[in-house]
């Protein structure tokens, strides 16, 4: 056989182990996001024993805790900080706001922003939630995984959040 058909071999090797390399990158077992959205999945399961008492969803949960820390925000802020669009929050907050939860009203310095609020009921399901967190962590701990395991394993999400997020608002602008 001569040079020119030892190269074709090489190149037909070359290309036979490139597409291995493609049909292995489409397996589930190699995809980085399909652990995190199992895992993600079943930690929200793992909060609705806890959430259930209270009567919340997992997303009420969560736009609680932001006005717990935060106080009065706007629907916009909230949106942000829970990375959400407007046409998932609005339905959450007005259900919210049925469960006498929050309040909304239109800010006074800008009549398009509507400003959210907790109402009484919402400021007391804090002392409620308070134990949750704990309690879910103490869940996820095992001989396996360690807190260190845990904190190093948020670090890394928080990155992976602040570039994902950078890059969103770069194509939306």
């Amino acid at each position: 056989m001569g040079a020119m058909g030892v190269g074709c071999l090489e190149r037909m090797e070359k290309f036979k182990i490139l597409m291995i390399m493609k049909e292995e990158q489409l397996k589930l077992g190699n995809q980085i996001c399909f652990p995190i959205y199992s895992v993600s999945r079943l930690i929200t399961k793992a909060y609705k024993p806890y959430l259930e008492k209270m009567g919340l969803t997992y997303p009420q949960y969560l736009v609680l805790l932001v006005l717990w820390e935060h106080g009065e925000l706007s629907m916009n802020q909230i949106g942000e900080k829970l990375l959400l669009n407007t046409n998932t929050l609005s339905p959450l907050i007005k259900r919210m706001e049925k469960m006498n939860l929050l309040k909304r009203a239109r800010s006074e310095q800008d009549e398009r922003s509507v400003l959210v609020g907790l109402t009484e009921r919402g400021i007391s399901y804090k002392s409620d939630a308070a134990p949750v967190p704990e309690k879910l962590l103490k869940s996820l701990l095992s001989e396996e995984v360690e807190l260190t395991d845990v904190m190093l394993l948020k670090d890394t999400l928080d990155k992976w959040i602040d570039i994902l997020s950078k890059k969103e608002k770069i194509r939306e602008d």
